[in-house]
């Protein structure tokens, strides 16, 4: 899909679908990027069934992204759009703090991570990098990424799990039951009481609460979590 042409300008302009389940956010954004040259909304989701349902009808070439809405969520909705539309452009705009999701969203296929706090100050130079077919991370997350490809022999033990138990593990010491997370997930009770086992397996511990303790010690404790 090919950028649009800005009417009687010549300019390319990039097509933007805002994609977050909070109106007030998305009046936010759409105060800040209104008006910007080479830059138009075309489009809103608030939740993951309705980001798929825009890409699969296209339209647009960027699609700013909140990892934490209703349905399909945070990186395994990053996946299935690098599937589907693998040149669509993705930036995340969320919550969570860079350490969180910043690695794994990158390398589940997003172009750029801004946290909404930094928002205001950064969004439009974030947009316009992406569109441009660059990255946009902050030095903090390409540090990490870095570090990631180096051969480390003390990693921490949430590093080695998968992306959906990293899911259900912060769901879990957010103090989400199983049943919960598999409705939050729309996952089985089974194959979420499965993803628990192996992530006490993985991180050698014997109940929630220690990973609870875990997850506090290493800052990785969330209030909005995907799928919250």
């Amino acid at each position: 899909r090919a950028p649009a042409l800005a009417a009687g300008r010549g300019t390319v302009t990039t097509r933007l679908l805002l994609a977050d389940d909070h109106a007030i956010v998305r009046e936010g954004l759409r105060r800040i990027l209104d008006g910007q040259d080479g830059i138009e909304i075309v489009g809103e989701a608030v939740d993951g069934h309705t980001v798929m349902e825009r890409v699969r009808a296209g339209g647009f070439e960027l699609l700013l992204l909140d990892l934490s809405m209703p349905g399909k969520s945070g990186i395994e909705l990053i996946k299935w759009v690098r599937e589907h539309a693998p040149r669509l452009r993705i930036l995340v705009l969320t919550m969570h703090e860079e350490d969180q999701y910043a690695v794994r969203a990158i390398r589940a296929g997003a172009q750029g991570y801004l946290t909404k706090e930094s928002a205001p100050s950064q969004l439009v130079s974030a947009v316009r990098r992406v569109a441009e077919g660059r990255i946009y991370l902050s030095t903090n997350v390409a540090e990490q990424l870095a570090l990631d490809v180096m051969p480390r022999g003390d990693e921490a033990p949430h590093k080695h799990l998968s992306d959906r138990e990293y899911e259900v593990f912060q769901l879990l010491v957010a103090g989400r039951g199983v049943s919960e997370i598999a409705g939050l997930l729309h996952l089985s009770v089974k194959t979420v009481s499965t993803h628990k086992t192996r992530i006490l397996q993985k991180m050698a511990m014997q109940s929630v609460a220690e990973l609870v303790r875990y997850a506090i010690r290493h800052g990785l404790a969330s209030e909005g979590l995907p799928g919250a």
